[in-house]
């Protein structure tokens, strides 16, 4: 049976998995463009509003934050990177952090590792290094495992683009993230906010040869449009509507209308459904859904529009277990 491994060292049965949150943060640092909203450092809060999905019968996140965003980890001044450049992955205090909030909460976390995106990539990082460099850390990190842990990685993300196209630097994060992929099969998770900038990113990938099938392309659920999630799925990956965390009845509508039309296409099995819990406002304590509402209004609205539970329940857990093994 397949395994997959978690931030606390474990390797998982795919069987084992249960409902999985594909696109979710714990610890991370927003703040150069979120300011105080965008740094959550609060392990026991954490713990309590992860607790929200685990009570509600949750079994797994993606924790798809990426060595630039975790808390009070600066690359360039990391003196293990100053030393031998390993700043391309999670830093070792970050993911002992979110191995206790997983032990405390029962919510397995599979870890991501690889770059996010401007202006957040350390540019450094990429003139000291080749991408054949960056992709051997990424590599590293997904088989030999994170540096002062005991966990690996178990997929590549999420990699991004901060505006309507890629970057010189991003693109180069993206093809380390493609090469790191081919070399070990993992499954690369894409952020593409806004503009649909995913179909750049697939003109990346694509090049350097990565499976179609190997690729989540994130965020569609906030580009305006209603095309653009198929336009993608059309071109073999798989789509994240992994923003779902306002209840704003326009905002669920939009997202809920879009599902809809791609299952009755025959499109089910190329659909992730997350929150993307990454600001202090996001957490219920601050008033927000935190990591409950897939599970709960989201998945009422779903209903309410025809959606089976069995439907739901192949885009929640069969789809997260299928793309992390590759099966």
């Amino acid at each position: 049976m397949s395994t997959v491994p978690t931030a606390t060292g474990e390797e998982i049965n795919v069987a084992d998995l249960g409902v999985t949150l594909p696109h979710e943060h714990l610890f991370i640092n927003l703040m150069r463009e979120r300011r105080g909203d965008g740094l959550v450092t609060d392990e026991t809060l954490l713990v309590e509003e992860l607790s929200v999905f685990a009570n509600q019968g949750g079994g797994t996140i993606w924790d798809l934050t990426t060595a630039e965003l975790t808390p009070g980890s600066t690359l360039a001044a990391d003196p293990l990177f100053t030393a031998t450049f390993p700043g391309q992955t999670r830093a070792a205090d970050n993911v002992l952090a979110v191995a206790r909030v997983s032990r405390a909460t029962g919510v397995k976390v599979v870890l991501g590792t690889g770059h996010y995106r401007d202006p957040f990539i350390d540019r450094a990082l990429f003139d000291l290094l080749t991408i054949d460099d960056v992709a051997d850390y990424i590599v590293r990190d997904l088989t030999e495992g994170i540096p002062g842990t005991d966990a690996r990685a178990g997929i590549i993300g999420e990699i991004g683009a901060d505006q309507w196209f890629v970057s010189a630097t991003e693109e180069r994060s993206f093809r380390a993230a493609a090469r790191a992929s081919r070399r070990t099969n993992a499954l690369l998770y894409t952020h593409a906010a806004r503009w649909p900038v995913g179909h750049a990113q697939l003109d990346i990938l694509s090049h350097e040869g990565v499976d179609p099938t190997r690729i989540v392309v994130g965020h569609v659920d906030t580009v305006a449009d209603p095309n653009y999630a198929l336009s993608l799925i059309e071109r073999g990956v798989t789509v994240g509507f992994d923003t779902i965390n306002t209840a704003a009845p326009s905002a669920v509508d939009f997202r809920v209308t879009q599902i809809v039309k791609l299952i009755r296409a025959g499109h089910l099995e190329r659909i992730l459904l997350s929150h993307d819990v990454c600001l202090t406002s996001h957490l219920r304590a601050s008033g927000g859904n935190g990591f409950g509402f897939v599970l709960d209004g989201f998945r009422a609205a779903l209903s309410t529009a025809g959606v089976t539970g069995e439907e739901f329940d192949t885009m929640t857990v069969t789809n997260p277990a299928r793309l992390l093994t590759g099966s």
